[in-house]
């Protein structure tokens, strides 16, 4: 569908590369202005000689799990604008891969804090840009391990479980304001946050990479991968006045799961 953003402000979170940019550009060719954020400064860097920032696109350095970065991004924002029509809390990282027994506790706890105090913080922050807009959405990036077990991938699955659980929360909290909640799950998205987690399941397992790829594809009954792209078509739906009705809800963007082993 082709969708009319030209009076839309979106913040993005880890938006310079990945699922983030792609969204970003998807928003940026609809029309919208964009503020995206991203821990990787060289690819922040390459943003800035786009030839739309500091016109429709503003990226800046944040770490997303640093508070009093993530403060002082807001900042730069309301330089442009006190208000918004979109929130998106793309960031994440895969954590580590092990049993449970073998796992780090410092692991663990830096998964949970960038994949979901992370959210917590972006939202919290947005929520009173999104009220003086009278209405908005927030789409929180969780996946398919958020709603099936994961093995090795504990602290993973924990952590994007516990997005569905707030994003739920959150649509309850703030439908009076006519703010809409939604995640989506993206499945065996092509890029290389997944090629790192393929490389790391075959060095524990001590098989090809090749193997590891095969299996996972294999997980879904359409047989596929998942491309960036698709992330930010259904981002753009679910902060357009299309889906305007559409609120608590936990959208699977992945070939169709059928198991995650």
């Amino acid at each position: 569908m082709s969708y009319n953003f030209k009076s839309k402000k979106i913040i993005i979170s880890a938006g310079a590369s990945g699922i983030g940019w792609a969204t970003a550009k998807e928003c940026l060719e609809k029309g919208a202005k964009v503020f995206l954020c991203d821990i990787d400064l060289k690819s922040i860097n390459k943003l800035k000689k786009h030839p739309l920032n500091n016109k429709r696109l503003f990226s800046f350095h944040c770490d997303a799990s640093n508070e009093n970065d993530v403060i002082n991004f807001f900042k730069e924002i309301k330089k442009k604008t006190q208000k918004i029509d979109a929130l998106i809390n793309n960031v994440g990282v895969a954590g580590p891969t092990g049993t449970m027994d073998k796992l780090k506790t410092k692991d663990w706890e830096q998964t949970l804090k960038i994949n979901v105090i992370s959210h917590f913080i972006f939202s919290k922050l947005a929520i009173p840009m999104l009220k003086k807009n009278k209405g908005g959405s927030v789409v929180n990036l969780s996946s398919t391990a958020g709603i099936f077990g994961f093995p090795l991938r504990s602290p993973y699955s924990a952590s994007k479980w516990a997005v569905v659980g707030m994003t739920k929360t959150l649509a309850m909290e703030l439908g009076k304001f006519k703010i809409r909640v939604n995640a989506i799950c993206p499945g065996t998205v092509k890029g290389d946050r997944m090629g790192r987690v393929i490389r790391d399941k075959a060095k524990f397992l001590k098989i090809s990479k090749k193997a590891v790829e095969s299996e996972f594809v294999s997980m879904t009954s359409l047989n596929t991968w998942v491309y960036e792209k698709d992330i930010g078509n259904m981002c753009c739906y679910l902060i357009s006045d299309e889906s305007s009705r559409i609120s608590g809800q936990v959208v699977g963007v992945d070939g169709n799961t059928l198991r995650m082993h």
